[in-house]
Formats: C-alpha cells, sequence, structure tokens
C-alpha cells in the first residue's frame, strides 16, 4: 500500500507500480473534489467515500459528488463507507480481497509462462 496524506495531485501523475488505485474521499471536504483532483480521480478503480455517518451534519451534496467523479471517471466503482458506524466496511474488505485475489492469479499466470 502507498499512502498520500497530503497533495492529491502529486502521486496521480507517477507510476508507483500499484496494482490497484484507491481514493479515500471524506464528505467533510466537500462534492467538487473529483473536479479539483481530477487526475487522482480519473485514474481511480475504486472511491471509498468516507464518513457517511457525518452526512447530515455537513454541506455535501452526495448525488453531486457521485456525478462529478461520474464525469471524470465512469469505470470506477463508488463505496460509501463509516469506520465509527462500520457502514460500508464489509464490502470494502470484499473488494481488497477480490483485489488481491486479481494480483495473486495474473502473478501465477506470468510464472507459469516462463
Amino acid at each position: 500500500m502507498i499512502e498520500n496524506v497530503g497533495n492529491l495531485v502529486c502521486p496521480a501523475a507517477f507510476d508507483l507500480g500499484e496494482a490497484h488505485r484507491v481514493v479515500v474521499f471524506s464528505v467533510t471536504e466537500g462534492d467538487d473534489k473529483p473536479l479539483k483532483y481530477n487526475d487522482m480521480f480519473s485514474k481511480a478503480d475504486l472511491v471509498l467515500l468516507n464518513k457517511i455517518d457525518l452526512l447530515p451534519h455537513v454541506d455535501f451534496d452526495l448525488e453531486s459528488a457521485v456525478a462529478h467523479l461520474r464525469k471524470i471517471n465512469p469505470r470506477c466503482m463508488v463505496l460509501p463507507v463509516s469506520a465509527r458506524t462500520g457502514a460500508g466496511l464489509d464490502a470494502w474488505l470484499q473488494w481488497l480481497t477480490g483485489a488481491q485475489a486479481m494480483v495473486m492469479a495474473g502473478r501465477a499466470a506470468a510464472l507459469a509462462a516462463q
């Protein structure tokens, strides 16, 4: 795993050898983030829409956020999650398990082809 906790623009421009790209998008950051950081979102395989338990308390339009994301990247998956309530975490773990299995199967096939 490669984590970037700073500027969302920097790591999107480089191939860091990752098999999948996951963006954690917090509802506290505003629904316009996909438009502001389209490089990061355009290459994401999955967007975790984080802190959904705070939706009633923040100015965040869920439909607009997903629409902005779909304009930039219609193929990525979006999973709403909340670490506080546990909502969506099972789906996130299932995605991780499936992604890992795909990577391992690809590596096994590459080794078998040698």
